[in-house]
């Protein structure tokens, strides 16, 4: 088993054209003392709308390692893969995300949900957990009632690791991680113990395991929800994974991840003091969060790059249907809220940059704007080389943006105890 760092942030590199800017970040984190692995992480749908394949941003990532001098680790996500979706990133990638959400629900044999059950006598009663003051008080029905939901979704994932360990020609050589965080409903800490174990009775060695949190995730922008409950829950859950390493053998690195964490201003401050408080790992996917990046450094810099950025946004606005359908878990757009593409067109670099930049202090700044182009990066796609060429043509401001992004407000804030440092 490929060992997984303690510290790993999800970076989404859309064009292939921010690997650099991104690892800029990484290598400034570490002048500060805040060691983190970056994943390039990019999803089979997202391959599909641009058109591009997992060599490329392998391809990316390997040169920017090369030309920056990194030394440390880094790794390649394919991302919420499936059985139907997962050959095409096998060569190219060591982190694999095994996505599970749509058999969440799924039944499980009965007889499968019977022995499960007949196998884990210790989650029926008073639960005691380190870290936990109150034990959980789990039933029969309850483990039944969880098996009947999660066992099928936890055979899934053991189908989808057992096929990548066959591709790949042994389990040394990646990462693997479970979701199930794109779901309606989130997981309880008593669930995700229930969880855990299936996942160890199937013999997948997890890395890392998103589950859904309290709280709406959506793309891009904060956390909305009670950060408070939060908090409960993030620690109660780093307490259940610290109990399932040592009742079920699962590997010692095993992590919370949080998906769609970019943005999640409200609740790093939580993590952080969480993290630091047990020493455990985490795994953040910023992804999206760095194309809009490339968006705000076009147009910072004013003329065609400004003229583009306008462009992409209008478009978006037009297809905001089809975009949006896709992600319609993950993003909660108020129409009402959207400029039109006239009143846009007349906008400055500098209102267009308030409004899309994650400062939610700024007068300016727009949430659903953002969050509609975070999913418009098909516009670009469809763009083609006018897109790339625009990135290059303007590379000094839209690397700034992408690297300023990740160190200032991702990094400094779940890490340092002085962000301001």
């Amino acid at each position: 088993m490929k060992i997984c760092p303690k510290y790993t942030f999800g970076v989404g590199d859309r064009f292939a054209n921010g690997a650099h800017a991104q690892l800029a970040a990484f290598i400034e984190a570490r002048k500060l003392g805040i060691d983190i692995t970056p994943v390039w992480n990019k999803s089979n749908r997202e391959h599909n709308i641009i058109g591009s394949e997992p060599l490329q941003t392998r391809m990316a990532a390997d040169q920017a390692v090369t030309d920056l001098g990194w030394t440390g680790e880094y790794l390649l996500d394919a991302d919420h893969i499936n059985l139907t979706t997962v050959d095409r990133f096998v060569t190219p990638c060591d982190f694999f995300t095994l996505d599970v959400a749509d058999d969440i629900g799924e039944a499980a044999d009965p007889a499968d949900v019977a022995a499960f059950i007949a196998r884990h006598p210790e989650l029926i009663g008073s639960v005691v957990i380190e870290g936990i003051p109150t034990p959980f008080e789990i039933t029969r029905a309850d483990v039944e009632k969880t098996a009947n939901q999660f066992l099928k979704a936890t055979q899934k994932a053991a189908a989808i690791y057992q096929h990548i360990v066959a591709a790949k020609g042994g389990v040394d050589h990646f990462v693997t991680e479970v979701s199930m965080d794109e779901t309606e409903r989130p997981q309880t800490p008593p669930e995700l113990l229930i969880i855990l174990a299936a996942i160890a009775d199937q013999g997948v060695p997890v890395q890392t395991i998103a589950p859904k949190f309290t709280g709406r995730f959506n793309k891009g922008v904060d956390y909305v929800g009670d950060p408070l409950q939060f908090e409960k829950e993030f620690n109660d859950d780093l307490a259940v994974i610290a109990h399932a390493v040592k009742a079920y053998g699962l590997p010692a690195t095993l992590k919370l991840s949080v998906h769609s964490g970019s943005d999640k201003f409200s609740i790093y401050s939580h993590i952080k003091k969480a993290i630091q408080r047990t020493g455990a790992g985490l795994h953040l996917k910023t992804a999206g969060t760095n194309w809009l990046e490339e968006v705000i450094g076009l147009a910072e810099s004013g003329g065609g790059g400004l003229a583009l950025a306008k462009r992409i946004y209008a478009k978006a606005l037009e297809k905001k249907a089809e975009l949006c359908e896709p992600y319609a878990t993950v993003i909660d757009i108020k129409d009402a809220n959207l400029p039109s593409a006239e009143v846009v067109d007349q906008w400055t670099s500098t209102q267009f940059t308030d409004a899309l930049r994650h400062i939610p202090a700024n007068p300016g700044y727009n949430a659903d704007l953002r969050q509609l182009l975070h999913v418009g990066f098909k516009v670009a796609a469809q763009l083609g080389d006018t897109y790339i060429q625009a990135l290059r043509d303007h590379s000094e401001e839209v690397s700034r943006n992408v690297t300023t992004n990740l160190l200032e407000r991702h990094m400094k804030p779940l890490f340092l105890v002085n962000p301001d440092r």
